[in-house]
């Protein structure tokens, strides 16, 4: 077997949680390959290493001194390498990496120091091979990750590398300059390894025991989720459940290879099991609840709208003229609303509000502000009547009014539009009817 292991921040912040690292990829000889983020915060009020490369980064850019954040992020690696007993020796990274913040090399290039220095330290210890993702992993010089060609490179980088350490987060433009992910993008580069050597699992360790039903800031103590297939984690991820980056399933699902969310404090625990699909079935009718608050719902009303050719073309057409994306089109015979996020929309809206008239001519055109909109998702759900009649139940039992419904024909989610003040009360409805209660 043969096993690709990402760890998170949190798992990488000191040396006492570098050990637990060491102890995890041993305890196994299939987790040959090692991914790495920057080291997060070491307790509450500490600072993650990538904020202070940013920190001295904007010092840098406004030609001050940055040599004093830029010492204290060194003696964050020195204290994890003292921890760790190693002989390692940073001084020159450090030099280069102060040359090139004077000299302006980017925001992409400090952020991804820290998974750099990051991976060395991990490979280090580990007595792995280090990899540095800037010379296999690729971006065309808009920015764009460049799939195959990056396949490519780091399939042959790897073959007959029996054992590596690859940082997170970034790797390089066709120019060579540098190139990160989103926050978060280690969970990609992970899901990238695990692609190219063809890993039977993809292992992503963090600091919780894989997804949970609800957020835990919401619901005391949720109950926990063994299984979940890409399609219910997108939907979920999507609507802000974050212990996985959204775009780290695409790689990994064209290739069949499921992720194991594991946590790095309780590596006994079994975690999430995240595959294309599954034979096993839900606990709970629900799979997840997850959700975002600050939307705003344009209602658009027009007689005879839908024998009207070209009509909802025209109305989309008024938001890409402003760069204004949006999230969901419920619609009636003669009535559409279109979901955007609102602060957003609200520094466009009058003009937006005129290409919708100038362009579709509707009779009326309303906004229903200050909207949260909730994601209930769940494989189990179109094999159980009555999942939409049991949320509205429990929504009007708790006395939450219901401003939009929009249902995927897949009926593996349901998206309610409710208030913002009612979205955590909506979300502990929804919880209590599917799960503390199962009835």
């Amino acid at each position: 077997m043969k096993k690709v292991v990402k760890f998170g921040g949190s798992s990488c912040a000191s040396a006492a949680q570098f050990k637990k690292v060491g102890d995890i990829i041993r305890g196994e000889d299939a987790r040959r390959y090692v991914v790495v983020s920057a080291p997060g915060k070491r307790y509450n009020a500490d600072t993650k290493v990538t904020d202070m490369l940013y920190k001295a980064y904007a010092l840098a850019e406004k030609d001050e001194d940055f040599t004093k954040v830029l010492d204290d992020i060194k003696a964050r690696y020195q204290e994890i390498i003292d921890g760790l007993g190693l002989s390692l020796n940073l001084d020159d990274e450090f030099k280069t990496i102060a040359e090139q913040f004077k000299a302006h090399a980017g925001s992409d290039y400090a952020a991804s120091r820290g998974e750099y220095l990051n991976g060395l330290v991990a490979a280090n210890y580990l007595g792995y091979e280090f990899i540095d993702a800037a010379d296999v992993i690729f971006f065309d010089n808009d920015g764009n990750f460049l799939p195959d060609e990056t396949n490519d490179v780091l399939s042959k980088r790897l073959e007959g590398v029996d054992r590596a350490v690859v940082p997170g987060f970034y790797g390089s433009k066709l120019d060579g300059t540098v190139k990160t992910f989103s926050r978060g993008g280690s969970d990609v580069t992970g899901s990238i390894v695990a692609k190219a050597v063809h890993a039977d699992i993809y292992e992503n360790w963090t600091d919780v025991s894989g997804f949970l039903v609800a957020d835990p800031r919401i619901i005391d103590r949720p109950k926990a989720i063994t299984m979940i297939t890409y399609k219910e984690l997108r939907e979920l991820a999507y609507m802000g459940a974050g212990v996985l980056h959204e775009d780290a399933i695409f790689p990994v699902r064209k290739e069949g290879i499921p992720i194991n969310i594991r946590n790095t404090n309780a590596p006994d625990d079994p975690g999430t099991m995240i595959v294309e699909s599954t034979c096993a079935k839900s606990e709970y009718t629900i799979t997840g609840i997850a959700g975002k608050k600050g939307f705003v719902g344009v209602y658009i009303e027009k007689d005879m709208m839908n024998s009207e050719i070209g009509f909802g073309r025209k109305v989309l057409q008024a938001f890409e003229d402003y760069n204004i994306s949006f999230e969901h089109m419920p619609s009636g015979i003669d009535t559409m609303t279109i979901v955007v996020h609102q602060s957003e929309f609200e520094q466009k809206e009058q003009q937006v509000l005129a290409a919708i008239h100038r362009l579709a001519q509707p009779d009326t055109v309303n906004l229903v502000t200050d909207m949260a909109l909730i994601a209930v998702v769940g494989r189990g759900m179109k094999d159980n009547r009555g999942t939409a009649g049991r949320i509205f139940s429990a929504l009007a039992h708790a006395h939450i009014n219901i401003m939009m419904i929009d249902q995927g024909s897949s009926e593996q989610n349901i998206i309610i539009g409710v208030d913002n003040k009612d979205f955590e009360m909506a979300i502990r409805a929804i919880y209590d009817i599917f799960v503390t209660t199962r009835s």
